[in-house]
């Protein structure tokens, strides 16, 4: 029992210490970006830095520099709501020794983040793409702001679907101490890919709308990361997704009425 406790807080001490060191980073970067001025573009809307390259620097440079950074941004808003996926990840691997289990711990969140590695590298040249034929052809940029409400009202909906259920309770069950996992590196790595792509999936609604929000916006990303791990964690955390849903149903009706009203489209 002591040594069960041990292992806990130092399972979660260091989980803290991660998250708070990835927060702290994400913070910095996106305060840094957020000095640089966006390009001001037709339809009364600013592109963001993020998908463009900085002075004398390269695509592949400008494409290392937004994964990097996409990496510790993910971290500090997928952490919260994984941590208690990897505590009973932990419990149903028997007692495999405590180095050994947490080595097989890491590689469980390894195998989840590459998933979201992977998402990153899709997401940057796509909005790269999108930038630069949005700088080139001004018509289609005043159109930006209605298709950011179009986006966010369908990534409300998408939250009230069977499909976003479905993958929401795929990630709220985790296996615990009534199921055994082998103990072994093959295992761990395809059950953090098997939750990853469980959680993208569950998440690919307000992961859109951070996107097209604007991903370097710490406000987007903290509401963003607070739905997600509420959704996630909370008893009744279907009912929550819907709310969330229905709140970005009516955020997009804004939206568009908005960009409507200014004249954008």
């Amino acid at each position: 029992m002591v040594s069960e406790r041990a292992s806990q807080q130092a399972f979660f001490g260091i989980s803290a210490l991660l998250f708070a060191a990835s927060a702290a980073v994400t913070i910095v970067w996106c305060a840094s970006m957020s000095a640089m001025a966006g390009m001001p573009m037709p339809g009364g809307w600013t592109m963001s830095m993020a998908w463009m390259r900085m002075p004398g620097q390269t695509w592949p440079g400008a494409a290392a520099s937004f994964l990097g950074m996409w990496v510790v941004m993910m971290v500090a808003m997928m952490l919260p709501s994984l941590v208690p996926m990897l505590w009973r990840y932990r419990q149903a691997v028997g007692r495999p020794g405590e180095t050994r289990l947490n080595r097989l711990t890491a590689l469980v969140g390894a195998g989840y983040f590459f998933v979201w590695i992977a998402f990153g590298v899709a997401a940057f040249p796509l909005g790269a793409a999108l930038a630069a034929i949005e700088m080139q052809q001004p018509a289609l940029a005043r159109v930006v702001p209605i298709a950011v409400g179009v986006i966010v009202l369908i990534a409300g909906f998408l939250q009230l679907t069977a499909w976003k259920a479905r993958h929401l309770a795929c990630c709220r069950q985790a296996p615990g101490r009534a199921r055994t996992l082998p103990a072994d590196a093959g295992t761990a790595w395809r059950h953090g890919l098997r939750l990853g792509l469980h959680c993208s999936h569950c998440c690919a609604g307000p992961m859109t709308i951070l996107l097209v929000i604007g991903v370097m916006d710490l406000r987007a990303m903290a509401v963003v990361a607070a739905a997600i791990t509420v959704e996630r964690l909370a008893p009744a955390g279907q009912r929550v997704a819907q709310a969330i849903g229905a709140v970005a149903v009516g955020a997009g009706l804004f939206l568009i009425a908005r960009a409507v009203g200014l004249g954008a489209y």
